[in-house]
């Protein structure tokens, strides 16, 4: 490809994927129409079909340097799974021949023995499927001289459980549209076949040189510093956000775009973002399901490019303590297959009342179901980044701006007229406000924003899939349709006219959520208090949010809309309350190994070296009385530090012991209860001496890179 090929990124946008353009040129047109139509009425593949997308993805795959294929999936480990068959087969006489069949394409069968189940199977049950999503484009991944083809799928058990984070994921994209669409036809809209969630998700990330990432054990097996002091500057001058990104920066984000192109993910935005040396990068919207793959290969490219430029790429919530974290906003919307965006106003005053009943709807479904929705962005990383005044609180509250407010403020009241100056959409109704197009500012400290035409999670920690958060407020949102349609129906039912029974019904739900909209600082004291006294839910770290999946009401929800099966849930927590202790327990250890190997190591010899001139200080200085009570402070931290590495020793081995039955679930809570409110304290109190120590001990003798190094030197 040319130079100038290269900057014309429409020229090869997609060129590694077997979109739409690529099906067009290999397949033959009734299957490729056939196909699409399928995809979009969300119906399953036939066989048919199914064997010649198969011969034409195969040779397309094939002309473009590929020899193997895979079933690239979601496991319940936060991250993606690839199993490479080759595309080579022998035939009865030993002939070599190149096949992939209709089968192969639509259904793998990987070992699933050792991927995390939560209890739903036996580690020697080891039978597991893949099975193809349609709806996400088949791609290529170069990785070293090889080129594999990808199929995104589904992973479910030998009895159809689901194993994956996608499969419930689709499951709520159809219960939120079946939902949907019940609501659109009680409202009178028609030509509508099948309503669609939207996501795009911004995500940020830090960037270090590679030789410091090296020499951190910490940020090698935990992904964040467990120590650390913080340098003289920081973030406090505000002068790296939407500053001018480095060349060596910029030359990764251009290579981690190109790569993007080609894969067909839309990448729009890149930007310094407020901490030094932390990054952003932002797609446009796409429809959930692919949105949540993209989001995932936006991950794995960045780290590939970054271990190829001398980069390490830091992607957990909080990897420097005291320095902002990073996040993963996710930008949520719903609209129609005709092309209307639900939460958008339109040009008619029927389009405006549709607006205003999904935006209610909304607001229903988060009020109902807020402590769901805290829990599916629950983990070790966002505990650490939540309510840090730098990032959402873990309060979930609905920011809508002024102008909104005061027209749902005047629904609920009664009035008839809510004048403004810009110009206004009528709604129609005379006893209706009207709705500016122009109607919210942004709150940043908002953990769910409406910002326009859509909603910004802005609570998602920059690590996670977000697979889990779009599941969850699709299905909240599938219940709050639901029970909109159901009062509304039931209004008419009684004799009242459409209109009416839909105005009844936004004035009733507009009161019943109010305690959820907050429209002043998420990050102040006064949110906190508002929580208390609006009854909001307010779990303060994972496992306090993980205990909503016990719930019945909780599990009746997803099990109603086909999410998830009771069965489902319970693994999904088994699965989350493991990787959380085990999570800590490695920070606990690697700390250990960090203050034994490095820390203590470095002081003792730092103060040896000292102490042994300290006779010539004496006679040489004429402010000994402030070196004996530096080099005393010292020695006090110090042994400070060695008697805490002695209780962090005896925690540790004490979290095997919380409880005499490890394997019950509440065994499990203890642990976790333990690890959150016992061992994550200690570690803290640890980390305070430790850096205190590294602001006195000669920078020569310290052998972890700091701070400064890591945040400023590029």
């Amino acid at each position: 490809m040319s130079i100038e090929n290269k900057n014309v990124v429409s020229s090869y946008f997609g060129a590694m994927t077997f979109d739409q353009k690529a099906m067009r040129a290999r397949l033959p047109k009734e299957v490729f129409t056939a196909l699409q139509d399928t995809i979009r009425a969300g119906r399953e593949i036939t066989e048919e079909i199914a064997g010649v997308v198969a011969h034409g993805m195969k040779e397309w795959a094939m002309d473009n340097g590929a020899t193997h294929y895979t079933h690239w999936f979601q496991p319940m480990t936060g991250s993606t799974a690839e199993k490479h068959d080759a595309f080579l087969s022998i035939d009865r006489d030993g002939t070599p021949i190149e096949r992939f069949s209709g089968e192969q394409l639509i259904q793998g069968e990987p070992d699933a023995s050792s991927f995390p189940s939560g209890g739903m199977r036996t580690t020697f049950e080891a039978r597991g499927y893949t099975a193809w999503d349609p709806s996400s484009p088949a791609f290529l991944m170069k990785g070293g001289n090889c080129v594999t083809l990808c199929i995104p799928t589904v992973f479910i058990s030998y009895n159809g459980e689901a194993l994956d984070a996608k499969t419930p994921l689709l499951r709520s994209m159809n219960a939120v549209s079946k939902a949907s669409l019940r609501l659109l036809e009680t409202l009178g809209t028609k030509g509508v076949s099948r309503v669609k969630t939207f996501a795009g998700v911004e995500q940020e990330y830090f960037l270090i040189d590679k030789k410091f990432y090296s020499e951190r054990p910490d940020l090698i097996m935990c992904g964040r510093t467990l120590l650390g002091a913080l340098p003289p500057k920081g973030q406090q001058l505000e002068d790296h956000y939407f500053g001018a990104i480095p060349d060596r920066v910029l030359e990764f984000m251009q290579e981690v775009e190109h790569e993007l192109y080609l894969l067909g993910i839309p990448a729009k935005t890149r930007h310094n973002e407020v901490a030094p040396h932390q990054f952003e990068i932002a797609p446009l919207f796409e429809e959930a399901n692919v949105a949540t793959d993209h989001n995932l290969l936006i991950m794995e490219v960045m780290r590939k490019i970054a271990e190829k430029k001398g980069f390490a790429l830091l992607l957990l919530e909080k990897p420097f303590a005291g320095i902002n974290g990073s996040g993963k906003h996710n930008n949520w919307s719903i609209g129609t297959d005709t092309g209307v965006n639900l939460l958008d106003p339109g040009d008619t005053p029927e389009k405006n009342i549709q607006f205003l009943v999904f935006l209610v709807a909304v607001l229903k479904g988060v009020y109902k179901r807020a402590d769901v929705l805290r829990m599916s962005i629950s983990s070790i990383g966002n505990d650490h980044r939540l309510g840090a005044n730098e990032a959402p609180p873990a309060v979930v509250t609905v920011f809508l701006g002024d102008l909104l407010e005061r027209v749902l403020d005047a629904i609920e009241s009664g009035k008839i007229d809510l004048k403004t100056e810009k110009q206004v959409l009528n709604l129609g109704l005379s006893q209706v406000p009207v709705v500016n197009k122009d109607y919210t500012d942004r709150n940043r400290t908002s953990p769910f924003a409406f910002t326009g035409n859509k909603f910004e999670f802005r609570a998602v920690g920059s690590s996670q899939a977000v697979s889990v958060p779009n599941m969850v407020l699709n299905t909240l949102m599938a219940e709050a349709v639901d029970e909109m349609a159901d009062t509304i129906e039931a209004k008419v039912k009684a004799g009242k006219d459409r209109d009416s029974a839909i105005l009844e019904t936004l004035r009733e739900e507009i009161t019943a959520t109010k305690a959820i909209r907050y429209p002043g600082d998420n990050y102040s004291d006064a949110l906190q208090q508002a929580a208390k006294e609006r009854g909001l839910p307010n779990l303060k770290n994972t496992p306090e949010a993980l205990r909503v999946l016990e719930s019945k009401d909780v599990q009746s929800v997803f099990v109603k809309y086909g999410v998830l099966s009771v069965e489902e849930i319970e693994s999904r927590l088994n699965i989350r309350l493991e990787r959380y202790v085990k999570g800590v327990d490695i920070e606990a250890r690697t700390l250990q190994l960090m203050l034994k190997t490095l820390v203590i190591p470095d002081v003792s010899e730092y103060q040896g070296d000292i102490g042994s001139s300290f006779n010539n200080l004496l006679s040489a200085s004429d402010e000994i009385g402030l070196s004996k009570a530096a080099l005393k402070s010292q020695a006090g931290h110090y042994r400070t530090l060695a008697e805490n590495l002695s209780l962090l020793i005896d925690l540790t081995a004490e979290l095997d012991e919380v409880v005499e039955k490890l394997e019950t679930l509440d065994g499990e809570f203890a642990k976790a209860d333990y690890c959150a409110n016992t061992l994550l304290p200690f570690m803290l109190k640890v980390r305070e001496v430790a850096d205190r120590l590294e602001l006195m001990v000669d920078r020569s003798r310290w052998q972890l890179p700091t701070y400064s190094e890591m945040l400023f030197e590029h």
